[in-house]
Formats: structure tokens, C-alpha cells, sequence
């Protein structure tokens, strides 16, 4: 017996030190535990596979692409829509997909009805394509329906902020240069990081990412990330600081993952990549 008992402490030693008492406090929790390089590589741990969704056989948005990890063995995993910006195609915010998805979320990249639609109906497409993902899809088994998030660039970024206002249960969201008519946000419940750019003149900052973050509730799981000399369309393009803030953000508050709270607390400081960055600190999701 005293051979047992020494063997067992081990093994709850073990458990300790492996993080494997985390994952048993978090259910959620998906992947080795993070570091820098972890976050800033171009793909994660998991193996990705994808799959095309036609516009014919879906209501409410233009179709697209799933990534998803490709393994089962990690059980289900949470989810992220996003939506390109005004005249674009689901091909460029393609970039996240693979990236996001190897990190252990199922992404769907989509199309919008017409590449002219408005912020309030991309809010309404990304909603009508999670309700696909968790549904319908052939990938719904893999994913938690309660774990939801919301992305997009530009008008899709607006888009983001009408599908948190729309949907309070969505559990992170992640507005890319956003734009939109609507410049207060006060009804918002969804961990919101807004993302804008020093050079945007499309959407510029002052009147669209600043007054959305300012405009969030004070109470909210907030950020404002200001990418130093990038454009409108820095989004369209692989963006490592992009992904790091955008990865941290959605295990954060999708997976409740608190492993990733040193990527936003203390809050990050201006660098070659990063004009400023505002936030609440320490997060209380």
C-alpha cells in the first residue's frame, strides 16, 4: 500500500506540473500551454483541415470556408465567423482560417450575400453562418455551440459589433479597421477587442475604432489595439501582431483560457507594430 500511495502522489505531482489540473478546472481549454512564439507562429499545434460551404445549399449568407482542427481526441471546440469588408470576397481574410484554426478553434471564413451589403446585414450573415456551423455543417459535432465568436474587417468589422449587439450570448468579438454609421456601443455584453490602424483613411480611427471602443460599457471585458503604420486593408494580409492579440483574445474568452491573460495583462506596450493599446486590466470573464 505505501508503494501505491507513493505512486499516486507522483502522479498528482505530475498533474500539477504538466497543467493537466488546470485542464480538469477548465473544460475548455484546448492546447499546450502558450508562449510568445507559440502565438506568433504562422500555425499552431493542431493539424488543419477545411472544407467549401457553396451559397446554394445555405440561407442567409454567401457560403465559404471551414478550417478546423483535424484531430478528435480534444473533444469540441469553439468556433469563429468572419466577415471580409465592403466589395471583398471571404479570399481576403482567408489568412485567418488556417491561422486561427490551428491555434483550436473551427473558423469560418464567409461570403456575404452582395459585396455591397451593409454592416447591419454582415452582422446578420455572421449569425445566420454560425447557426450553419453549429446546425447544419458537416463539422457541427466538433464544435461547443455555446462557445461562439465573431470577427470581420472593415463594413465586417461593423458587422461584428451589430452581431454582439444582436446576439449577447457570443463570447468574444473581434472588429478589424471597422466601419460603421452607428458610432456608440453601450448595449454591447461580448468581450470586444477593436482593432484599428495609424494610416487607415478608409475608416479612420477617430471616427470609427475609437468612438466604438470608447462608446463600449466600462464594466466590459474591453480592448483597443492601434496597429502602428498599417492601412485599411493591413487586415487583408497575414499579420502576426493581428493574430497574436486576436489569438489571446479568442482563448481568452471563448475557452476561458487564463493561461492567455499574459499576452493582455499588463496591457502591451507601444512597439514597432503597436501605436497604443487600451484595455481593462485584469479582465473579470
Amino acid at each position: 500500500m505505501g508503494l501505491l500511495a507513493t505512486v499516486a502522489a507522483l502522479a498528482g505531482l505530475s498533474t500539477i506540473l504538466t497543467g493537466g489540473a488546470d485542464a480538469a478546472e477548465n473544460p475548455y481549454q484546448r492546447g499546450p500551454a502558450p508562449t510568445t512564439s507559440s502565438i506568433e507562429a504562422a500555425r499552431g499545434s493542431y493539424a488543419v483541415s477545411q472544407t467549401t460551404v457553396s451559397r446554394v445549399v445555405v440561407t442567409g449568407f454567401g457560403g465559404g470556408t471551414i478550417y478546423y482542427p483535424t484531430g478528435t481526441s480534444d473533444g469540441t471546440f469553439g468556433a469563429v465567423a468572419i466577415a471580409p469588408g465592403y466589395a471583398a470576397y471571404q479570399s481576403s481574410i482567408a489568412w485567418l482560417g488556417p491561422r486561427l484554426a490551428s491555434q483550436g478553434f473551427v473558423v469560418f471564413t464567409i461570403d456575404t450575400l452582395t459585396t455591397s451589403d451593409q454592416p447591419a446585414t454582415r452582422g446578420d450573415e455572421l449569425l445566420a453562418a454560425l447557426d450553419y456551423l453549429t446546425k447544419s455543417s458537416s463539422v457541427r459535432s466538433r464544435i461547443d455551440s455555446s462557445r461562439l465568436g465573431v470577427m470581420g474587417h472593415s463594413m465586417g468589422g461593423g458587422g461584428t459589433l451589430e452581431a454582439a449587439k444582436d446576439r449577447p450570448s457570443l463570447q468574444a468579438a473581434i472588429p478589424l479597421t471597422p466601419w460603421d454609421l452607428d458610432k456608440t456601443w453601450p448595449e454591447l455584453q461580448t468581450p470586444t477587442l477593436v482593432v484599428g490602424a495609424d494610416g487607415d483613411t478608409i475608416a479612420p480611427v477617430s471616427s470609427n475604432a475609437e468612438p466604438f471602443y470608447q462608446s463600449l460599457p466600462s464594466t466590459l471585458d474591453r480592448a483597443y489595439l492601434k496597429l502602428d503604420s498599417a492601412t485599411h486593408f493591413t487586415p487583408n494580409l497575414s499579420n502576426t501582431t493581428i493574430a497574436k492579440y486576436s489569438i489571446s483574445w479568442l482563448k481568452r474568452f471563448i475557452d476561458n483560457d487564463t493561461r492567455y491573460e499574459q499576452f493582455l495583462c499588463p496591457l502591451p506596450q507601444a512597439s514597432t507594430t503597436i501605436e497604443k493599446y487600451h484595455g481593462n486590466c485584469p479582465h473579470t470573464a
